[in-house]
Formats: C-alpha cells, structure tokens, sequence
C-alpha cells in the first residue's frame, strides 16, 4: 500500500485489490474462526487504519497524498460495513460470527480492549547520551493497564458509530421479528462498548415511538423494551440483559437521574435472580475495575444498599437466601482482598464491601444469625487487628474499615440474647487470636493492632452490662494457653536475662545458664510469650478494674495466670543489659496502653491470690519468678503480717532448692530483722556443720553462704561476731580442702559448682568489708593475709582466663574478683585506714596494691586489643568491673607501669620513654566503644594529665616568644580522628539545635570520647600556656560542637515538680560525677557533661572564648549571649566573688574586698601618701562581656600614669586567661616595681610581663631603655626589623 499511493489508475486498481481481495476477505475469514480471533489480527488492523488515519489527516504529506488514503479509508470501511451486515442480516446467525463482529468492532473502538494475550511485550532500545547518564538504555513500553485509551478522530468515528447504528438496527428487527436471543446476545455486546445516545435513538425508531420526544433515549428504551425483556427473560439471559441496564446508567450524566432510574427498577416486579445478577455485576466490575473510582460506584452502592435494606415493615427487599449469598460473595471478595493486598490497588473494593457492609450490620436487625454475616465481621476484625503495613491500606480506609468493625460489633452485641454461647463469631475470633499469639511472627505494630481489636470487642461486650460477663469469660478462657503451652513459650524466650541479676547478687547459681550472644536473639519479631501475656493482660486488667468477672475460680485463676504471665514477661525484659531496640519499642507501646507491673497498684483486692500465685511459682522454679515476686511486693508493699501468712506453707528451709534458694534471696530484702536474724542464725549454724563433701552443692554450702550473703547487711546482723565467724569457717574449708579455691588456676579444668561457690566466698569477703567496718579491726594477720592473698590469687585466675568469660559463671568470677580489689582498694584508701596496724597498711601498699594493678593494668590493655567492639559481647561486664578497680590506681603506680613498651614513629615528645608507652596504650582507648573503658581510661589519665607540661617547661629558649606547648602527640592523634566522627555526626545540625544522643549507641560513644578528650586537653592547659589552643584555633570546632551538644534548659532531670519555685538544679550547678558502673543517668551523661567541658572552657580560658565568641556570626553571637547569661553567666560570677571571698592570699599595702550583690571587686593600694581604689565589675553576661575596670579614689598619682595602670589591668583582664586575684596580683607587681623605680616596658608599658611575670632585662646600648625579652621578639618578628622600638637603632 505505501509503494502505490501515487495516484494512477494502476495505483488505483492495485489499492482496490489490496483491500477488496487481500485485507477484507482475511477479516471475514477470521470472523469464523475463533483462533484468529483471540490473535494479534484485529489489533493489527486497528494499528493499520490508525496509521492511515494520521496520514489522511496530515497537512505535511500534501493535499494528493491526502485524498489518497482518504479514498483507502472510505473504500475499507464501506467493504468492512458488507461483510458486517451480511453476518449479522440473517435469522439463523451464527454465535461465533455475532462475538468476532463485536469483538472487532471494540479493538476498533478502544484498541486496550483485546486480550492481553494478543499483545506482544515491546522495548524500546536506545543509546543513551550525556544529558541522559545513568538511565537506563532499554526502556519497557507501559502496560496495558497503564495505556490511557486512543480518542478517536472524525474519521473513524463516524463510519464507525454509523455501522454500529445499522448492525444495531438490524439487530432489533429480528429480535422484534422472531426473537432471537444470539441478536439480543449481539446487541448486549454492541451497547457495552458503543453506549451512546445516538445508538439509542436509532433503537427507539425500531419500537415505533417518537425519537425527537424530549428525554434521555437510553431511559426511554429503559421503559420501552429492557424492563419488558428483564420481565419475561429467563434466568439465563439475565446477564446479558444486565449488561445493556449497566449500559442505559452509562448514558445518564446526571447522578440524580440514575438514582430516579434505580429506584424505579426496584419498585417493579421482577425476579429475584435479576437482582442478584445486577448486584453481582457491580461487584465483579467494581473488583476489575480498582483504579477507576468514577460515577458509577454510587450506582452500585445504590443497588445493594436499596436490596440489602429492611422496609418499615421489617420485611427484607430480597429473600434470605438471596441477602446470605450476597453477603458471602462480599466476604470472599474481602478474604481475596486481604490474601493479595501486596499484589495491587484493592483500596477501592475494600472501601466499597465497607460501605455495604456498614449499612447491613446497621439496618439488618439479627443479621449476625446468618453464617455469611459472622464469616464476614471475622475477616473484617481480622483486618482490623492487622497493622497498616500488613494490610497495605491507608489510614483513611483503616477507619473507614474500623467503623464496620464497630457497626458489626454493635450489631452482635444488640443480641446477645438469641446468640448461645457457643457463637461461632465469638469461638472462631478467639481461636483465631490465640493461633496469632502463638504461632504467629508479630511486630509491636501488629501486636498492638490485634491489642486495640480485642480491646474494641471486649469493651463492647461489657457495655451490655453483667449479663454478658459469661460470655466474655468464655471468649477470654478460649484465647488462653494450656499450661504446658505457658512453659513452652517460657522456655523460648531468650536466656540472656540472667547476666544482669548475677552480676548485681540478686541471685546466685552453680550451673550452666544461658549465654548473652545477642546474636541469636530475633531482631524483627516479639516473643511468643510477651506477646501472649500483654493481650491477655490487658483483657485481665479491663475485666477486674470493671467488676466483670464472674464469680468462677476456674475464671479468676486464668486471670490471675495472665497477670502473673505479664510480670513475668516484663521482668524479664526489664533484666536485658541492652534489650534489642524492638524490645525496647513494646516496653514503650505497653506503657501508653497502661500495660505496667506498676497498674497492679490499683488491684489490690486481687493481691493477695496473685502474691501467693507468684510465690508457689518462685519456690517451684526460682530464676525470673523469683524476680518477679521481687517487683511484684515493692510495688505492692505488703504488710509484714501478709509476708509471714504467705511464706506459711513453707515447713522448712530444708532441703535448699534452687526455688527456695531463689525466692529467700529475692525475699530478703523485705524481711523484717528479727526474722533475717533468724535466717541468719540457721543458716551459720547448718554452714558450721556442713560436710566438705558438699560445700558446692545447693543444698550444701554454696546454699547456704548465698543465703547468707543475701541476708547480711549493716542492720540485719544478730552479733558482731557473725562476720568473723563466718570467716574462720571458710578460712576451715582452704585449710582442710584447698582444692575447693580458684587460686591461680585455670578455670578451664573446674567445675561450675566449684566457681559458683567461690563467687560466693568472693561476695562474702565484700560484705565483709563494707557493712562489719569494727569487725576488720580486730581481724588477725592470717585472716588479714587469708583475704588479700585471696583476692590477690582470684584476680590471677581471671585475668588468666578471657577466652572462657562467654560461660556465665566464668565471667561473673571475673567481676566479682575485680569487685573484691575495689573494695579493698576503697578501704585502705578511706579514713579507716588509720586503725589498721601499720605493718598492715605498708604490706597493702608496696605489694598487694601494687600487685592488683599490675595485673589489671595489662588486662585492660589486652582484652580491649583482641576485641575491637564489646556492643554484643561477653566482655561488657568485665570491663566494668575492671574498670571500676582501676579507677583506685594512683598516679605513683600509673607511672610505674609494666605494660610493654610502646612508640609511634616520627611522634615527637619530650617525655620519658615509660609514660609516653602509657599515653600510646591508653589513649587510643578514648575511641573504644564501650563506655566503662572510656571512663575509666579518662579517670587514669586525668589523674598524671597536670604533670604533663613540666616535662616541656626547660625547652624554651629564654629569649622566644612564650612557648606554645602543645599537649601529648598521642592525644591530639585520638582528638582529630574523634573530631572527624563528631563532625560527621552533627552534621546538618544548626548552632543551637539540641541533637539527642541514644545511650550506649556508636554514636553515644563517639561523643562521650570527644568531650573526655577535651576534658584531657582542658586539664592539660590549666597548668600550662593556652596559646597553643590560641595559634591553632581548634578551640573554635569545639565551641560550635558544644552548642548542639547542650539543651536548650540544662535543667538536671529528676527534681521535685515545686524546685521551678526556686532556682533549679542545672547541668551548671551540680558536679556530673562520671562513674564506671554507674549508668543510672545515662540518658542525661553527654548533655550534662557538654555542659561541664563548656563551663570548664569558660573558667580556664575565658579570653579565648570571648574572642571566638565576638568573632561568630549574629545568629549564633546572639544564642550564645543568650544561653551564657542564662545558665552560666551567674554560676561563674558566684564562683568568681566567692573566690575573691575565700581567698587566703595577703597583700603587703593593699586589701581586696567583694560585693556579691552587685558583682563588685574593691581593691584599695595604699603606700607612703598615695591611696589607689578600683572597682572591677564583673558583667551580666560573664565571662563573654568585658569585665570594667572604674577608679575610685585616687591620691598622689599621676593622671597619665594613673591612666597606664587601668590599662594594664583592664587589659589583663579582658586578653589573659586569669583569675580576678591573679589579675589584682600582677598589677600590684606593677605598681610596687615601678615607685621600686622600674621602668616599664616600651612595647607593653608594663613593668611585670603578663605572662611569665619577668622584668624588663634586655637594654638597648643607644637610648638605654629595657624591654623585656618576650616583648621584643615579638617585635622583632612582627616588624622584620631589629631595631629598637623606641630610638630606632640597631638592637644589639
């Protein structure tokens, strides 16, 4: 065709033929054979004509060229309108013949209408070039769902409606003639895809009725012929007939006229069938259709709300049967719609099965009777108790899912009364609930979703009143797991609770427990059994807080099951050292739904029963139950009377358990004295009679030295002699079975029993030390050398064995080991000290002090060297402990160290070769990410950081400018890679923004290293020239990191709510006391502690700060201004006149007095007849605002010299790093030097230098003036000359 379209007869006849003989009689073909039907064929066609299409109607081809595929169009579509009517204009019309016409003529219509199959998957390839970069070269065409339909242009759409008109019209005849059920089948077709007014209007010729009469066509054939047809048609040609209704509602615009439309339909009498075809219709077109929501979803909502109504009479629309079909087609749509909510956009069919499902649940009085209604609202509770991003809806169509929740749950309890018990909504949610607590992998999101479900439904329950307790007991005992399944889901929670309460002496044991490998904890999902008892908790709690139990003890034991099930998952997440963030995250979600241990306050009726519950449990198993009673009567606070009636059952304390060891260490605390005292003395006396053969056993004496240990404190002991008693008894054990003690051995070779035992030994010493203070002085020297050397051989044994502190017990030997040499450090370095003997004392500190550190020491440097990260490891605990007893070292035994030597080259440094391998090993430590390490390396250093600079203070020539000693070389390397992190990490954050660190994160410790380092390099540069920090500006970095670090209201957390009445505590007032172990204010460490570093910054170097500080732009000058007069302006003033208050310091002739009041410093210089008064000022804005320096009296000076003094102090003041007493002390050295009749320096017109206090030396030989040496190589450098600054000779 495209090579013959010149025009020629040739041409002309060639065309003819290609069309007429080749495309027409193919078509034709095809429209009796059904494989060429469903092929590529009719859309090729459609593709080719379309091609013609563009170039008929393109005015860049020419007028001839124009014309030309004009006259091939007229001439296809005049041969395509003979092969239609001659198909159709028969009686006995073949059915394939009638759907491949209709079927060609929609590809004609709307080309996205043919079969997916028949449409080849395209791609585009192209190359791609600059301005396209990194997009991909092969583009895939979109899909059909994603091709917006072709709009015709006139030439199709005119010879295309009229052959539809005429097939249409052609139809009718034989259909009004003989009817013909595969015409009107032909017809159906037609009007689905050609739904217009005109094919409507050629329709009603046909029925003899006036087209030109006013009113819609599509209505008036309504009336005319389709009402008759749905009347008389059989149930089998209802779907078709169906299809021209849809047809008619297409043609009507206007909402109102379809709804006039729908009602008419209703009040005529048809079958039930043609209903329930047009209803299934809309809901098979709406589930197709997803993406389109238009006009017509009002048309179907229309029709199933009128057919699922109720009349006033109460008489259904529908029959039953029908209305149960209806409702279980919309529950499987529903169920399909939650199974592929991930495979597409189901939002609207979901919407629209709401809104029909709403309205029943709300007009259908008992409509819940039909098995269809349950299975519906059990798929609608089902998606309710599912998160959003399970279901994949919007939080639109959550609520609009959550009100038909709500509609059918008023609807089940409006007649509880005709449900039996055995309701299968009731039994198949509960069984569905249980089957999600169980088995299922929930995420706190869907944990809390089904929460919230259940929580609706029970709460409906119970505002019918107490007639329906029973049957929500029944709902609640059919969620609730057997026992054997409660033990299950106990023994799958992880084990890495029991760390924490071993290590902190809550409880004691001498055999294998779990491990602390994180690693096999699941990250992306609850615990069965925390998830199980916070849903049955919740529903316990709502029960008893309503009264709604019923007077059943099989109900109440199961409600007291499911709080004492609760305590004991929450306790168990309350032992995790570091709980996994979505542990953490349902702690938190369970507080805002008041799922709490401390909720149980309000329960006290049921106290009791839940006490002795807990307490049968406890003395069963011990461990978490144990712990659990524990928190169950500190909060509860029972009476000593209900302690003793529910410790009754127990006979005897003999045999110990491992449940009665358990409970009684978890009792203990609560006990009364007289009834510890008891304990007490059974449990020595059993001690004293205990066989060697079972000094490892629980019910021998590591049972009993654990009881003991749990019972003895400062008040609780019957005599003084208990602790010496027990002394001598273990002091028996090591003289008759030496082997029972862990003195330099390897741990590898003994048995857990064997280490449990000597922890407890180990915890006995400590007590020992700190509650029987009077007792250790009366102690002999052999019970005096039993417990050093001990401690001394035990601390052997652990730092022997690193590899083995994965075994619990193992890595508690180790801490409670380190723990042991802290004690003991602590007492011989308190004031008790002084009563010991002196022999005593001296042994302490030239051996076993001495011996402690040596092997601690290297054990640090160690572990933290072969485990590079301690987030997840068994190490965490020891390092503490390690770390705590480090803390005790002093700077003596710092310095004698023997860790191996360690340089780093090219590092230069003035330091002795013992303490630069210090500084090598220790500070690279300040970026280990372990918090204890950190601390406890700052602790050590900070302790030789003010000897530092004396090593440097003998390598500056006299005649330099003021050496700038820069601090260790070891140190800045660690300070600039933490700067970098730092950096990184508050990136994006403005000057004054609060950035919130998480405790223990990377983050936490990148932090809290950076502020520890500062806190070095401060302490460095109090004892030494800040002008390092001066010339290098690294001060400045600081300062800005500073000012995202601290909020905005450094208020200290945890104040009584009536402290804003008076002035409260600030992160300014109150010392941060940095302790190894102590991470109870974590969440407040690294803000307090910015603010500690910035306060210390404003203290020492206040000069440098101020020059930053005016140097900033006007945002942050502004909030710095703010925030220091604010918060700090007023502690460091206070301080500053306190000091003046306080100090010690005399001046000979002059006497220094404050006014605190008014932030005022007096100073009066007298000598011979002359009489100096200042007044210093100190302002608002301290340290940042320039302090003022204003005369009082002035007797017998000068005004010019007069003058030079204010300068020199007022200088001073505001460009030095000092004190105000320092400050007062220079100028009276001035002062003093000069009526000595010293000159002052011509370049800094001071007598004393402000730095180095020296005198004017270096004389210049031509006008004889002196300088002094600092003053002139300043100079000299600065003007390139070496002249004199005054006569302008050479300088010699």
């Amino acid at each position: 065709m495209q090579e013959n379209v010149v025009d020629s007869e040739e041409n002309t006849r060639i065309r003819q033929s290609l069309i007429i003989d080749q495309l027409i009689p193919l078509i034709d073909s095809s429209l009796k054979d059904p494989k060429l039907q469903s092929s590529p064929l009719f859309v090729l066609v459609e593709e080719t004509i379309r091609s013609w299409e563009k170039k008929a109607g393109s005015p860049e081809l020419g007028e001839d060229l124009a014309n030309t595929y004009s006259a091939i169009l007229s001439s296809f579509w005049e041969s395509l309108e003979r092969i239609c009517v001659a198909q159709v204009d028969v009686i006995e019309a073949g059915e394939l013949e009638l759907a491949g016409v209709s079927g060609l003529l929609q590809v004609m219509q709307n080309p996205n209408s043919s079969l997916k199959a028949t449409r080849k998957k395209k791609a585009k390839i192209r190359f791609t070039d600059e301005e396209d970069n990194g997009k991909d070269s092969i583009q895939e065409e979109p899909r059909d769902s994603d091709v917006v339909s072709i709009t015709m242009d006139d030439q199709r759409q005119k010879p295309l409606q009229d052959l539809v008109c005429k097939l249409a019209e052609l139809s009718m005849v034989y259909i009004a003639q003989q009817p013909s059920n595969r015409h009107l089948r032909f017809l159906a077709a037609l009007l689905s895809a050609f739904s217009s007014v005109r094919v409507f209007h050629v329709l009603l010729e046909q029925t003899h009725e006036d087209p030109t009469s006013p009113g819609n066509p599509a209505v008036g054939f309504l009336h005319q012929k389709l009402t008759i047809w749905l009347r008389e048609g059989s149930r089998g040609d209802a779907d078709f007939l169906v299809d021209i209704l849809y047809s008619v509602l297409k043609c009507c615009p206007e909402p109102l006229e379809r709804k006039q439309l729908l009602d008419d339909l209703v009040k005529m009498d048809f079958q039930w069938h043609v209903f329930l075809y047009i209803i299934q219709k809309a809901k098979r077109r709406l589930i197709e259709r997803t993406g389109q929501q238009g006009a017509h979803c009002s048309d179907k909502w229309a029709l199933l709300s009128l057919v699922l109504s109720e009349h006033v009479r109460n008489e259904s629309l529908i029959a039953e049967t029908y209305v149960e079909k209806i409702i279980d087609k919309l529950h499987l749509a529903l169920a399909q719609a939650k199974d592929l909510s991930e495979a597409g956009d189901i939002e609207p069919s979901v919407s629209f099965i709401c809104d029909v499902a709403s309205n029943f649940f709300s007009s259908v009085k008992d409509c819940l009777q039909m098995p269809s209604a349950e299975d519906l609202l059990l798929t609608i509770f089902q998606l309710c108790a599912q998160p959003s991003d399970a279901t994949h809806l919007s939080e639109a169509l959550l609520m609009k899912l959550k009100h038909t929740w709500m509609s059918g749950l008023n609807s089940l309890v409006a007649q509880f009364h005709n449900i039996p018990r055995g309701s299968t909504f009731l039994n198949r949610s509960a069984h569905w609930v249980k089957d999600q607590m169980e088995t299922s992998h929930l995420t706190v999101q869907s944990l809390q979703s089904l929460m919230v479900a259940v929580d609706d439904l029970h709460g409906k329950i119970l505002q019918v009143g107490p007639s329906a307790s029973h049957i929500l007991a029944e709902h609640v005992s059919r969620m609730m797991p057997s026992d054997e399944k409660w033990q299950k889901m106990r023994q799958c929670l992880p084990g890495q609770w029991s760390s924490k309460p071993l290590l902190e002496g809550r409880l004691s044991t001498n055999s294998e427990t779990s491990g602390t490998d994180h690693k096999s904890f699941p990250k992306s999902w609850l615990p069965h059994h925390l998830c199980a008892a916070s849903l049955l908790s919740k529903i316990a709690f709502r029960m008893l807080e309503n009264d709604a139990a019923p007077k059943d003890e099989e109900i109440g034991s199961k409600i007291n099951i499911a709080v004492a099930e609760m305590l004991y998952s929450l306790q168990w997440c309350e032992e995790l050292e570091r709980p996994p963030a979505i542990v953490t995250e349902c702690r938190h979600m369970l507080r805002t739904m008041d799922v709490t241990q401390e909720r149980l306050q309000d329960l006290s009726t049921h106290r009791c029963a839940l006490l002795e519950l807990l307490y049968t449990r406890s003395l069963e198993s011990g461990t978490i139950w144990s712990l659990t009673l524990h928190k169950m009567i500190s909060l509860s606070n029972p009476g000593p009377g209900e302690l003793k009636r529910l410790a009754a059952g127990t006979q005897s304390y003999f045999p110990v358990t491992q449940g009665l060891l358990h409970t009684l260490q978890c009792l203990s605390p609560f006990l009364p004295k007289e009834d510890k005292e008891s304990l007490i003395i059974q449990f020595v006396s059993r001690l004293m009679s205990c066989d060697v053969t079972e000094l490892s056993c629980i019910e021998g004496g590591f049972g009993f030295l654990a009881i003991l240990n749990s019972c003895l404190d400062a008040e609780s002991v019957p005599s003084p002699e208990v602790f010496p008693g027990i002394l001598k008894i273990i002091l028996t054990w090591k003289n008759t079975c030496k082997d029972l003690f862990l003195f330099s051995s390897n741990l590898s070779d003994a048995g857990l029993d064997i280490v449990g035992l000597n922890v407890e030994i180990i915890r006995f010493f400590s007590l020992f030390l700190n509650y029987s203070a009077s007792a250790l002085v009366s102690l002999e020297d052999t019970e005096w050398d039993f417990i050093m050397c001990s401690m001394l051989s035990w601390l052997e044994t652990a730092c022997e064995t690193p590899p083995l502190y994965h075994v619990p017990l193992v890595r508690l030997f180790a801490c409670v080991s380190c723990r042991l040499a802290s004690d003991l450090s602590a007492y011989f370095q308190s004031g008790a000290r002084e009563k010991l003997p002196e022999k005593l004392t001296s042994e302490w500190n030239e051996f076993f002090s001495e011996g402690i550190y040596t092997l601690l020491l290297p054990m640090l440097v160690r572990i933290t060297g072969e485990n590079k990260s301690c987030e997840t490891s068994s190490y965490t605990s020891v390092l503490q402990s390690l770390g705590e007893a480090l803390c005790y070292i002093s700077k003596e035994q710092l310095l004698k160290h023997k860790l191996p030597a360690k340089f780093v080259a090219g590092q230069r440094s003035n330091l002795p070769d013992g303490l630069q391998s210090l500084l090598n090993s220790l500070t690279p430590l300040l970026l280990y990410r372990e918090r204890a390490v950190q601390v406890t390396v700052y602790q050590m250093l900070n302790k030789i950081m003010v000897d530092l600079p004396a090593f440097d203070e003998d390598h500056g020539a006299e005649d330099e400018e003021e050496p700038t000693l820069s601090p260790p070389a070891a140190l800045m390397s660690v300070l600039a890679l933490q700067e970098d992190l730092v950096d990184a990490l508050l990136q994006g954050i403005p000057v004054g923004e609060f950035a919130v660190i998480q405790p223990l994160k990377e983050e936490f410790c990148f932090v809290l290293g950076y502020l520890l380092t500062w806190k070095l390099i401060l302490t460095f540069f109090k004892a030494s020239s800040s002008q390092y920090l001066r010339k290098t500006k690294s001060l400045n970095k600081l300062l800005y990191n500073l000012f995202k670090l601290m909020p905005h209201t450094p208020v200290l957390p945890g104040q009584a709510s009536d402290a804003t009445s008076k002035d409260p505590k600030t992160f300014f007032t109150e010392e941060l006391n940095l302790s190894v172990q102590d991470c109870a204010k974590l969440q407040s460490e690294i803000p307090h502690l910015a603010c500690c570093v910035y306060h210390i910054t404003l203290k020492d170097l206040p000069a440098m700060v101020r020059l930053w500080w005016n140097g900033c732009e006007k945002r942050i000058f502004s909030v710095v201004d703010k925030f220091t007069t604010k918060y700090v302006s007023g502690v460091l003033s206070s301080q500053e006149i306190s000091a003046v208050q306080c100090s010690t310091q005399m001046f000979d002739g002059m006497t220094v007095k404050a006014r605190p009041t008014t932030r005022e410093v007096i100073a009066t210089y007298s000598v011979d007849d002359i009489c100096i008064e200042l007044i210093i000022q100190l302002p608002q804005n301290y340290p940042l605002g320039a302090i003022s320096v204003e005369s009082g009296r002035r007797v017998g000076v000068a005004v010019q010299q007069w003058r030079n003094w204010m300068l020199q102090l007022n200088t001073y003041l505001t460009h030095q790093n000092g004190s105000i007493m320092e400050g007062l002390s220079l100028w009276k050295n001035n002062v003093d030097k000069r009526f000595e009749g010293v000159e002052d320096c011509m370049i800094c017109f001071s007598v004393i230098h402000g730095s180095n206090y020296s005198l004017p030396k270096k004389a210049c030989r031509t006008c004889k003036k002196k300088f002094h040496s600092q003053c002139l190589y300043k100079w000299f450098t600065s003007s390139n000359k070496s002249t004199c600054p005054l006569c302008r000779e050479t300088f010699f």
